[in-house]
């Protein structure tokens, strides 16, 4: 049991990173598809200068953002810019959108002056630091780009090749369908990110580039799944389920966030089968009907699959919508109508805190508190301060806990606690609102972060 809670925590960690890698670019996405369906020469308003502007973005722009954020997410702004840099030895020469690559590519640029930082800690002379740390940057850098541009890029221009065989195979054979089987599950379970980001996006673009539209991107963003599961609930539910199954439909449907119906169905594992069925037939659906996207509908809200449907594509994205979600609800009716007599004698609101409970937890599984010390320049005494409270949480015996230090203005948007100065704690509140601050007279003062380690202790238990 353990080693099968331990596998899921990995799978999720790792989708987590995949997803972080991108998501916060979703945007960068969205108007690259838009331009796209607006002005290549079968769009909305066919526009030649504008045109120009497609291929470009889709080679250069989407990887580097990507590869730059996953840089940065495993060390700071120095190791997203080492990425990027890296990154550009995959992108150039090649015949294919280098996204996954990027995605390699980009933390494995940062992993690397990671660990050069690592080395050099506290041994370079006072003075010395800006020039050691802008050249070890841009040699790194170099490096990388060329080992990427000669050895990389092959390989995984011969991924990539070999992924999207597959793909077409699948597609061109109509077993699209059965993508549901995994892709239903996983949602629920939260290791949905590192298939869709990491896999099908990349494919996804790429035909998108060839033929204007890819099916790829309504696999795991199609909303009728979870709209018949809810509609299910509040038609023939009892209780707490039934009364807020209402708000949860606007929620998801027209907000996007899918995660909201996922407590419906832990309340009833047996639904599962019915977010299944809805999928298959839905996909089903695309697939008779040629539906695609020109971008990630993210999130997966009804508003953003129109955003983003083709010219002369909106009626097979609606239809595939609609089918899913009629499936779904009929699959769900008869579980959910002989739940409602249990849920009369039982407080159904109990059931529903304990399946939102459980979503929480599963989301969270694996998740690392993250403390970030910070001085003005990111260096000397936050990284004394680092050590000390490592150390300090070693001790106590507390795992799970990234320890960093950085500058106060480049603060990691990961970072749950932050470190520093009494006279830093206003730019600390605003460069990063969503953590708690710890503004305290001496970083290297180990009196005061034994109150924070023991904090953090009281908090697990």
């Amino acid at each position: 049991m353990g080693s099968a809670n331990s596998g899921r925590v990995k799978v999720q960690q790792f989708g987590r990173f995949m997803s972080g890698m991108v998501m916060p670019n979703l945007g960068a996405f969205i108007a690259w598809g838009l331009i796209t369906a607006l002005f290549i020469a079968t769009g909305w308003i066919p526009n030649e200068r504008f045109n120009a502007l497609v291929s470009p973005m889709l080679t250069y722009l989407l990887p580097l953002l990507i590869a730059y954020t996953g840089g940065k997410m495993v060390h700071g702004v120095r190791g997203g810019v080492v990425g990027a840099i890296a990154t550009m030895g995959v992108i150039v020469g090649s015949q294919q959108t280098m996204l996954m690559g990027a995605m390699l590519i980009g933390p494995l640029g940062a992993a690397c002056i990671k660990e050069f930082d690592k080395l050099t800690d506290g041994k370079i002379k006072p003075g010395f630091e800006m020039l050691v740390e802008n050249f070890s940057a841009g040699i790194i850098g170099l490096l990388l780009c060329l080992l990427a541009n000669v050895v990389i890029q092959p390989v995984m221009n011969a991924i990539l090749a070999v992924l999207t065989a597959g793909v077409n195979w699948i597609v061109g054979h109509r077993l699209l369908p059965l993508s549901a089987i995994f892709i239903e599950p996983a949602k629920v379970l939260f290791l949905n990110n590192a298939v869709n980001h990491g896999v099908l996006a990349p494919i996804a673009v790429e035909q998108v580039k060839e033929a204007g539209k890819s099916i790829l991107f309504l696999l795991e963003t199609n909303p009728g799944t979870g709209l018949g599961i809810l509609t299910a609930y509040a038609l023939f539910s009892k209780g707490s389920a039934k009364a807020s199954a209402p708000g949860a439909i606007i929620v998801h449907f027209l907000g996007g966030i899918h995660e909201i119906y996922f407590p419906y169905i832990l309340m009833q594992p047996v639904l599962i089968l019915a977010a299944i069925a809805g999928g298959f037939v839905g996909t089903l659906t695309f697939v008779l009907l040629g539906a695609g996207e020109i971008a990630t509908p993210s999130p997966g809200s009804i508003f953003a699959l129109i955003a983003v449907a083709p010219k002369g594509g909106l009626f097979p994205v609606l239809a595939g919508v609609l089918t899913s979600a009629v499936t779904s609800f009929v699959v769900a009716v008869p579980f959910v109508k002989k739940n409602a007599a249990k849920l009369e004698n039982e407080d159904s609101g109990d059931a529903l805190a304990a399946a939102q409970a459980q979503v929480k937890d599963m989301k969270n599984l694996g998740t690392t508190d993250s403390i970030v010390f910070a001085c003005d320049a990111g260096m000397g005494t936050s990284a004394m301060g680092a050590s000390r409270l490592k150390k300090l949480l070693a001790e106590a015996g507390i795992v799970n806990v990234k320890v960093e230090h950085s500058s106060i203005d480049a603060i990691p948007p990961t970072a749950n606690i932050v470190i520093c100065q009494k006279s830093l704690a206003d730019r600390a509140k605003k460069a990063s609102p969503g953590a708690q601050i710890f503004a305290i007279s001496n970083l290297v003062n180990a009196a005061e972060y034994q109150a924070i380690v023991d904090q953090i202790a009281a908090a697990r238990k």
